[in-house]
């Protein structure tokens, strides 16, 4: 295309790639007047162009001859003998109802040889498009614009829908489930029973007074433990009462839970105490008697452990009741050193003893001492606290050497030659015991003892005197806990805790309860 001009080529100049110098041309022009205006027409005519066209052009060696319907010929370059325009689909610019056109190859001149033809490229029939399938609309789209009938562009006739295979998944999202009904509200857990709430508030108001000495004498105000063995589920809580919480006033009870051993041969220890009411240090008389009583049990629970599963009742009563006398010894020993009586540093002793082995279900209780023992079968409550008897039956005759001197047969073996009384037959002389003028105080609490097999569903509830009182003396109360233990299932931490805590008007003692629910 030197005709052109010699415009330099750059990189960024589209007019120079167009038209480089470098590339071939397709042959010099057949008359002088070979512009771009002229190419122009010719190639516009070769593709069908309208009747304002010149309808002649040559280019090249080979030269080709249009006929049209106005017997115009026009010479072409066009080396592919196979394309034309009779040969192809008429493009998208080619009006539909155009001039026929039809394609002559021309002889090749004498002079030149005609050159091999290249190999023709079909061209691609023209695809029509698929029709496209309205597509349904989503729910989170807008609807569609209403028709308006005045926009010419507006069709009011819509596309026909495309049959759907009843095979194909329906595109449409699924609708979302309709909302479950609302469950019904749990009925409100009261916080106390009987007609009036009680006098003191339900939470703690003041602490006990600390010593920066004593720091480690000080007791939680709440104590909450739990466990599982076997087949039973153990809970066990403690807490002040209202009226020490009011007052400032440490919690008197104590809560021991031990296990000792391990494996089915294992042995828990569960020991509740209560110390002395109105007196001074009571909180730390009854860990005292948890404390005692836990090492003398661990350090004979493999004998406790195998007579429990053995069944061996006897052995037990015997074995428990010299354990808890030697508590009781420390006990009483502990409060000479401090100078205090023995009644003002003492506390009441409740304890259950259960085995690991799921194969046992023997649940062994003993102590000395108020509180209380229930179970809750079949939905009722039944009161286990082994019977007491009366201080006139278990006092027996008198006791030689204490009392008034004995008369009758045999009083003179008792005395000396001097009229000294012997002590037992030891031989041992003694001042005879001064006069007693006041009635003999009443023998210390008796040894209490039971064992009992649990059966499937059963709850065993050993409780202090602040929650054995008003489970006696309420019945709303015992009624309140069957109704919320009634399933068998045993209640969380924080559900038993609620459920011991609950009160009732005129009892505001410290409560610790242990609770034994049975798979």
């Amino acid at each position: 295309m030197s005709q052109q001009g010699d415009r330099p080529a750059t990189t960024d100049d589209w007019w120079g790639r167009l038209y480089d110098e470098s590339a071939r041309d397709t042959g010099p022009a057949g008359t002088p007047d070979d512009t771009i205006d002229d190419r122009f027409d010719s190639a516009a005519d070769t593709l069908g162009g309208g009747d304002d066209l010149p309808s002649t052009r040559t280019y090249g060696h080979a030269v080709d001859a249009i006929a049209v319907d106005d017997d115009e010929d026009d010479a072409g370059d066009d080396e592919d003998e196979g394309v034309g325009p009779a040969s192809r689909p008429p493009a998208w610019w080619e009006s539909p109802g155009g001039r026929p056109v039809t394609r002559t190859p021309a002889p090749a001149p004498e002079s030149a040889p005609a050159p091999a033809p290249e190999p023709s490229v079909p061209t691609p029939a023209p695809v029509a498009p698929a029709p496209l399938t309205p597509r349904p609309r989503a729910p989170w789209e807008p609807p569609p614009a209403a028709f308006d009938p005045t926009d010419p562009a507006a069709d009011p006739t819509p596309p026909p829908a495309a049959p759907r295979d009843p095979r194909a998944a329906d595109p449409r999202p699924p609708a979302p489930p309709p909302p479950p009904p609302p469950a019904p509200a749990p009925a409100a857990r009261i916080s106390h029973v009987g007609d009036s709430p009680p006098t003191y508030e339900p939470e703690p108001t003041a602490l006990p007074a600390a010593d920066a000495e004593e720091l480690d004498q000080l007791v939680a105000d709440t104590v909450l433990d739990g466990a599982r063995y076997g087949t039973y589920t153990l809970r066990a809580a403690s807490l002040r009462g209202d009226s020490a919480r009011y007052r400032g006033e440490p919690r008197r009870d104590a809560l021991l839970t031990a296990r000792f051993g391990a494996g089915p041969g294992a042995l828990v220890l569960v020991a509740v105490a209560t110390g002395a009411r109105a007196t001074e240090g009571a909180h730390l008389s009854a860990a005292d008697a948890c404390r005692w009583i836990g090492g003398a049990v661990g350090r004979s629970h493999s004998r406790l452990a195998e007579d429990i599963r053995a069944g061996r009742r006897g052995d037990l009563k015997s074995g428990l009741h010299r354990l808890t006398d030697r508590t009781y010894g420390k006990l009483r020993a502990r409060a000479a050193e401090l100078g205090r009586d023995p009644e003002e540093y003492t506390a009441s002793l409740r304890c259950l003893l259960l085995s690991a082995d799921p194969d046992c279900r023997t649940r062994v209780f003993f102590g000395v001492g108020g509180g209380g023992l229930f179970r809750l079968r079949d939905g009722a409550w039944q009161d286990l606290e082994p019977l007491v008897p009366e201080p006139s039956a278990i006092r027996g005759a008198p006791v030689v050497g204490y009392g008034s001197v004995p008369t009758g047969a045999g009083a003179a073996t008792e005395q000396t030659p001097d009229g000294d009384r012997l002590t037992m037959d030891l031989e041992i002389t003694k001042a005879p015991g001064p006069l007693v003028e006041e009635p003999v105080p009443p023998p210390p609490e008796p040894f209490r003892f039971r064992a009992s097999v649990a059966r499937p569903g059963d709850t065993l509830l050993l409780t202090s005197v602040g929650l054995a009182e008003p489970l006696r003396g309420v019945p709303a109360l015992g009624d309140e806990l069957a109704a919320r233990w009634a399933d068998g299932e045993p209640p969380g931490l924080a559900t038993y805790l609620a459920d011991v805590a609950l009160r009732a008007k005129g009892y505001a003692d410290d409560r610790t309860a242990v609770g034994v629910w049975e798979a």
